[in-house]
């Protein structure tokens, strides 16, 4: 039904990795100028944005910067509206990760060590994942290899020092004018035991978007690629 592109996030995967300035290369305005410029590279105009977690983020900064090359957005948490409620302490059960990011502490412990990364991912996927998904380890394998080599690890985590993780967003948002609140129609699918974002997170997406719908999908957890992929699937091809 569509050309999917799906390219890796600076810091991620086999995209390139600065270890300088986290906030020159990481941050989210950084990162949606970086998908700016392969939807140039590519000829592409006007593109339906599907986002899920730190995507999700960066199609929501790149619809603010550049609407006119957004014609719809497919997205899962995180979404704005949090507010201080990231403060909760059952909330902060989940996001101390956030926190620790910030630490050399990370660098020295995970970084370059194979099995210190093999162990963090797990723990993450472990706990964050659906009663109905577990990884299996040939999977999580996968995952791993692509934060093994030194430096992986200290760039993947360049996104939370540059300041846009959902900790430092939350705090710092606002409720915007009506009149600036995100056009762009948009499809939300926000998993029903997700347990980083509870679905009571979903109660103020009107305030932010003027155009939204959103979907709840049954027993899946934080992976909404993999717990939630035809239903997200979907949701793309009707925006076609």
């Amino acid at each position: 039904d569509a050309d999917i592109v799906v390219p890796d996030l600076r810091g991620f995967g086999e995209s390139d990795k600065h270890l300088g300035d986290p906030g020159q290369c990481y941050s989210a305005q950084a990162q949606a100028r970086s998908v700016v410029g392969l939807l140039d590279q590519l000829g592409l105009d006007r593109v339906v944005l599907g986002g899920y977690d730190i995507g999700s983020r960066i199609a929501q900064t790149l619809a603010r910067m550049h609407p006119q090359r957004v014609s719809a957005m497919v997205l899962s948490p995180p979404l704005p509206g949090i507010g201080d409620r990231i403060l909760e302490p059952e909330a902060q059960k989940q996001f101390w990760y956030q926190t620790f990011h910030q630490l050399t502490l990370a660098d020295d412990l995970i970084d370059g060590n194979p099995e210190a990364v093999r162990a963090y991912l797990r723990h993450f996927w472990n706990h964050w994942s659906g009663p109905q998904f577990t990884i299996a380890d040939d999977d999580l394998d996968r995952l791993a290899e692509g934060y093994e080599s030194p430096g992986s690890f200290t760039a993947s985590i360049g996104w939370y020092r540059a300041g846009a993780g959902s900790v430092a967003l939350s705090l710092s948002e606002r409720t915007p004018d009506p009149t600036q609140r995100i056009g762009i129609p948009t499809q939300v699918l926000w998993p029903d035991r997700d347990p980083v974002f509870p679905r009571r997170w979903a109660d103020r997406l009107d305030s932010f978007f003027s155009d939204i719908t959103v979907h709840f999908c049954e027993n899946a957890g934080h992976f909404t690629p993999v717990e939630c992929a035809p239903e997200f699937a979907n949701l793309v091809r009707g925006c076609l």
